[in-house]
């Protein structure tokens, strides 16, 4: 029984530093990372200084041209990241501003994503190779359930979320092994697809009266001296429930509604996604409203 029990806690130990020595490896690899995604190239950058600064999920993503705003005169990137929540970017912001950041201005498309305060794990694993490096990124992460499992166990988060930033992506990112990510100044533009589906339902969302990472996000913006501008951003014609836009502005009365500036189908790459050319025509509109441009 003795051997046995030394037998089992050398294997252990062997897995603990081989654990410890993986998470080490990895971690290593994604902090020297700079042209594969925007949480990277945001972590590894040295102070920037930013006229706007677009956040949000892929409804800023494929909504904001960001040349639109350079065009102008105007130093901007598009951080709006598809699959995102609010958790997500009000983490982003957080991360600039640890940086060092010099941010004129914050455009937030907040609308879909005010009725939860969620994570979108796919969206947040990618921070976690920081969570030791970074305090804002640990700090964030601490209300989460499995923290402590993400934070304290050598390579477990490498392990859980291995598709995200696991072997593949550690490999590629090693090898400098660039993604679109980047291109277009973050901007992610879509096509018109003939057979998409251009319906879509709302009646069943609720914005949450309090959303935390919205709310974060203002505080954020005021602290630093951030012109903070929240939109709402186009559906296409034949979304239902389209309700859920009033209770966001009752709820939320400072967040400006632009569902119903582009709304023909044919601008649209699916209901809730407007193409390149319903992007242009949604961004030029900001530029005028906000910006006098």
């Amino acid at each position: 029984m003795k051997r046995f029990l030394i037998y089992t806690t050398k294997i252990f130990i062997v897995i603990i530093v081989i654990a410890v020595a993986l998470d080490g490896l990895y971690t290593a690899v994604f902090m020297q990372s700079k042209n594969r995604g925007k949480i990277e190239t945001v972590y590894n950058s040295k102070a920037q200084k930013l006229d706007v600064v677009i956040l949000g999920s892929s409804r800023a993503n494929n909504h904001f041209v960001a040349q639109m705003f350079e065009d102008k005169g105007l130093k901007a990137f598009n951080y709006g990241m598809s699959g995102g929540h609010l958790f997500e970017a009000s983490l982003m912001l957080k991360l600039m501003i640890e940086r060092k950041y010099t941010i004129k201005n914050v455009i937030l498309e907040a609308d879909l994503n005010l009725s939860g305060d969620h994570q979108a794990e796919g969206i947040s694993a990618l921070f976690l190779p920081y969570i030791h490096n970074s305090e804002v990124i640990k700090n964030h992460f601490e209300t989460q359930e499995n923290f402590n499992e993400l934070y304290y166990i050598p390579f477990y988060r490498y392990i859980k979320f291995d598709t995200k930033i696991g072997f593949r992506e550690a490999f590629f990112t090693a090898v400098h092994k660039k993604t679109n990510a980047l291109d277009n100044l973050g901007f992610y533009p879509l096509g018109y697809k003939k057979n998409a589906n251009m319906k879509g339902n709302l009646e069943n969302l609720n914005p949450l009266p309090h959303n935390k990472y919205y709310e974060e996000i203002r505080n954020i913006c005021k602290q630093n001296r951030i012109n903070f501008i929240a939109v709402m951003t186009p559906v296409c014609e034949n979304e239902a429930g389209m309700n859920y836009f009033n209770k966001v502005k009752k709820a939320y009365p400072e967040i400006h509604n632009y569902e119903n500036v582009v709304i023909e189908n044919k601008y649209f790459s699916s209901c809730g996604h407007m193409n390149n050319i319903g992007a242009e025509i949604f961004t030029a509109r900001i530029l005028k409203d906000f910006f006098n441009k």
